[in-house]
Formats: C-alpha cells, structure tokens, sequence
C-alpha cells in the first residue's frame, strides 16, 4: 500500500514540513532508514540518525527542532511516538479489513451463522450451533467447536483451537496456536496412589477488546466459568487455569502461570514468569515483578510484590541487602572466633 505524506499527516493530524505529495509504502527504522519509507524520532539518543537517515520522511513532536541539515520529509505531530504508534495501527487494520470471504477447502455446520464482512480461511472449521459476528476474521487451521460465541470484529489467528461452549466478545485477536477451554488440570487423588481425572464441564467467557497471545491457554471452568474481563492484555506462552478470574484492563506477561479458582484484580501488572498458587485473590493495580511466587492473596491495592516467597518490594530489598553481605559478615564471624 503506497501513500502520499498529506494523507499520513491527515490520519495523524499532523502538518508536513516539504513536499506532502511525496509517496511512502514501507515503515522503517531511523537508523535503517531508505527511499520510500517513514520512520520516526521520539528517543533523542536516535537524534543522530535523522540527520543520516534516507527515509522518505520521519515523524516527530512538535517541539522537534533540528540542529543539522537533513535530507527527508517532516511530518509534525503532537507526540512522536503516539503518531507512528497510530500509523502502525491504522497500517494493521488495513491489512486485516481488506480480508472478506470464504477460502475453500473449510468447513462451516449448516446449524452455525456467522455475519456480515467476515472471512474465513482454507483449512479453518467450524462446529455445530456456533454464532460468529460481523466482521470476524477466521484464519486457517482454525477449529472452532460446538456451540461457541464470538463478537463483532474479532480476529482469530492462525492455528488458535477454541473448545466448545466458549465465548468470545467482540474486538477481540487471539494470536496463533493459543488454546482456548481446553479441559482444566483436575484429578482426584486414589487410596492406591493413582489420580482419577475430574470431568471439567464448565467454559471460559472472554469479554471485549481482549488480546490473547501465541500458544497461551485457558482453561475451561471445572464447573462454572474462567473468566477474562474486557480489555485485559495477555502475553504469548502464559497459562490461565480453570476457573480463574482476571479483572478488567490487567496485563500478563510471558511464561506466567495462575492457578485454579484465583481471581486478579482490574489495572494489574503481572511480568514474566511470576506464579500463583490457587484459590488466592490479587487486590486491583498491584504490580508483580518478574520471576515472584506469590502464595497467599494480596488484599491491599496498588502494591508492587517482588520476591519469592513475594514480599512487598522495599521489605524485598532490604532483606536483599543483608543476604547478598551474608559471605562478608560470616568470615568476620570466624576472625572474632579466632581470636577468642
């Protein structure tokens, strides 16, 4: 897709500074900049690249004021990086809009409807009894069970398996390969040692503007619902158990796990590898940081957790501070028991 300046300046509500008729259909770096292309400058490290750079033309705030000659096009907005990250959006929705129709070999159950100005890809598959909204966009090698839900305008990448009896809300994107309301991890210790499996007969409801990563799961509820609430961001390769509950607007980085029955708060920050044991609560806006293990719920909001076990941070690093000194003060043990 080519584009003249003015336009890019029109969907960013910016002004150019040359020749707004000049045609750019490549996005790139600062520092590997080339004709045709549209960078951007909001870090002032990268300032010297602009004056190297051979992009077409490059986004920068509106206070931006050069100290150096430069060869390429302006586009003056209010916010560098708010304006490219619009243009990265509005360049993806173009590519994701203009998919419309049905590829063949794919099959869709004569009792299932979907709406209008969706598309569905070779090789995807559909169950029976299922509602796909307007504007959906279903890739291949999708499977689609029995009896599911998906709103309005939500994208379903390649490889994604969604179990029966699950829905999804609108403006949704779930990336390749995640797994969603596959059966919970539920077994039942035997007196001889063996686990008998539990049957997990509940779903998993995910609401509105949520984003699933690559190969991450959810879950179905054992019975009930495990439940992602609307605009909550999950990373690639994280693990949502049955029957968990994650609050509005929380983001969860990779490789995290949490466990059966836990409920997570709204506005929360969980980085990667954090872990939650089950059946605990996590009060709105805390922050776990990387790598903690958090055992017991957090009740008071807005807390940062670090540590395993998690400790609130300051109590986290003073502790830190006395065991990293451990070596140090055990060999000034044993000169005082020396001289004894």
């Amino acid at each position: 897709m080519e584009f003249t300046l003015d336009q890019i300046a029109a969907i960013l509500n910016g002004e150019v500074e040359g020749d707004g008729s000049q045609k750019v259909s490549r996005i790139d770096k600062i520092q590997e900049g080339r004709p045709g292309g549209i960078s951007f400058l909001s870090n002032e490290k990268y300032e010297p690249y602009f004056y190297e750079t051979k992009a077409t033309a490059v986004i920068v705030s509106e206070n931006f004021k050069p100290t150096k000659p430069f060869s390429c096009q302006i586009i003056r907005v209010k916010n560098a990086y708010s304006g490219f990250t619009q243009l990265l959006e509005a360049y993806a929705n173009m590519g994701k809009t203009s998919l419309l129709g049905i590829e063949q070999p794919s099959y869709f159950d004569d009792s299932s409807k979907q709406g209008k100005e969706g598309y569905r890809a070779a090789f995807s598959y559909v169950g029976k009894n299922c509602s796909i909204g307007n504007g959906v966009k279903i890739h291949a090698h999708v499977f689609i069970g029995d009896n599911v839900k998906i709103g309005d305008h939500t994208i379903i990448h390649a490889g994604v398996k969604i179990c029966n009896d699950s829905i999804i809300g609108s403006h949704c994107e779930i990336h390749p390969g995640a797994v969603i309301g596959s059966d919970g991890f539920g077994f039942a210790p035997q007196e001889n040692g063996s686990y008998k499996p539990i049957p997990q007969i509940g779903n998993v409801i995910i609401e509105d503007y949520v984003s699933i990563g690559a190969n991450t799961t959810v879950d179905c509820a054992t019975m009930g619902s495990t439940i992602i609430k609307t605009g909550v961001k999950i990373d690639n390769l994280v693990q949502i158990a049955h029957n968990v509950i994650i609050g509005e607007h929380t983001v969860i980085a990779s490789q995290t796990g949490i466990s059966g029955s836990t409920e997570v708060g709204k506005h929360c920050v969980i980085a990667g590898q954090v872990g939650l044991v089950g059946h605990i609560k996590i009060a709105d806006r805390t922050t776990i940081a990387a790598k903690t293990g958090v055992s017991r719920s957090l009740e008071e909001p807005g807390k940062t957790i670090f540590g395993y076990m998690a400790l609130e941070i300051k109590d986290f690093l003073r502790s830190y501070s006395i065991f990293k000194n451990l070596p140090a003060l055990q060999d000034r043990v044993k000169e005082l028991e020396k001289k004894q």
